[in-house]
């Protein structure tokens, strides 16, 4: 009873976020995010009370919202409701929907772009080197500790596995491992 009254008043306190959000260009992407752990709940209501609950529990989560509405009324409500100063998402990075965010502390994403339906999880580094970025595809996950610096491209479907260090391509449907990385087994999917 008491967690279900702590969400009801928090969960009020972001509704000039749930303005924000209503208002955004990026509305369709941020539902994305919203139920890229969760199954998809339809309709607007739905989708502002998932928001608004994500945006209470998690500052993970919230520093993506501020990323995907980056504006001048964003800068105003991170002061009053700062994003995680540990995980860092560069302003130059495109993020495709469905960013799945599984405790990222101390993470950085660097890159050029990175697809949809990415699983991230903590200490991950996505890094620039010589001025070029990385390029990770669609439903690739990135586990604990690994690190992708450079130009890489990182193929659909690949997994990097944690404490990887990649500093050359990984092939779709790929799983990388060790440092440096090497590459243990590759489908024809």
């Amino acid at each position: 009873m008491m967690r279900t009254i702590f969400y009801f008043f928090g969960q009020l306190l972001f509704l000039p976020h749930v303005v924000l959000f209503l208002f955004s260009s990026q509305k369709g992407i941020i539902i994305e995010d919203i139920y890229a752990r969760k199954t998809k709940k339809e309709g607007a209501l739905n989708h502002c009370y998932y928001l608004s609950l994500e945006l209470l529990i998690s500052r993970y989560f919230r520093t993506l919202f501020y990323f995907r509405t980056n504006g001048m009324v964003s800068k105003v409500l991170r002061v009053f409701y700062p994003k995680y100063p540990s995980f860092t998402i560069d302003i130059h990075t495109k993020i495709g929907g469905g960013l799945q965010l599984a405790h990222p502390y101390a993470t950085i994403l660097n890159a050029e772009s990175i697809g949809q339906n990415v699983y991230v999880n903590h200490l991950v580094t996505l890094g620039e080197k010589e001025g070029k970025k990385p390029i990770i595809g669609n439903n690739v996950q990135l586990h604990a500790g690994c690190i992708i610096i450079g130009g890489v491209t990182i193929g659909d479907n690949a997994i990097i596995g944690a404490g990887a260090v990649v500093v050359k391509d990984v092939p779709k449907n790929s799983v990388a491992v060790g440092n440096p990385a090497r590459i243990l087994e590759a489908s024809q999917s």
